[in-house]
């Protein structure tokens, strides 16, 4: 099921599953994938405790910019309560989260089914 109606994305799909919103992003994660994602993650943090997966298995290319808008992401689903989550295997993307410090602020998972189980698990 969609969150909402969305036009064709290259970079983005959404979806709710087992009560989370999951954003599958894919591609060149840089400025410009940037301003089409901010406002799909937005739409996903906006609830009363949010619990969103964002999952960068399909990503080839992640910048500065990708990590703005997750820290913006995180903060946004922090500020309401909610949690929010990765879902990543790329060695270049993990080390690049890694030297900033961003995996001690995210809770970072291998497989999608992997959060979602965790996630239930620490909900309970």
């Amino acid at each position: 099921m969609r969150l909402s109606p969305q036009p064709a994305r290259s970079h983005i799909r959404t979806y709710r599953t087992r009560g989370h919103a999951v954003v599958e992003l894919r591609g060149e994660i840089d400025i410009v994938a940037a301003d089409e994602i901010i406002p799909v993650l937005d739409t996903v943090t906006e609830p009363a405790a949010p619990s969103v997966i964002v999952s960068l298995l399909d990503v080839d290319f992640f910048d500065c910019s990708g990590l703005r808008l997750l820290c913006r992401a995180r903060r946004r689903a922090d500020e309401r309560g909610g949690q929010l989550v990765l879902v990543c295997t790329h060695p270049l993307t993990l080390r690049i989260l890694h030297i900033v410090r961003l995996t001690v602020m995210f809770p970072v998972y291998e497989t999608l089914d992997e959060a979602l189980d965790r996630r239930e698990a620490s909900a309970c």
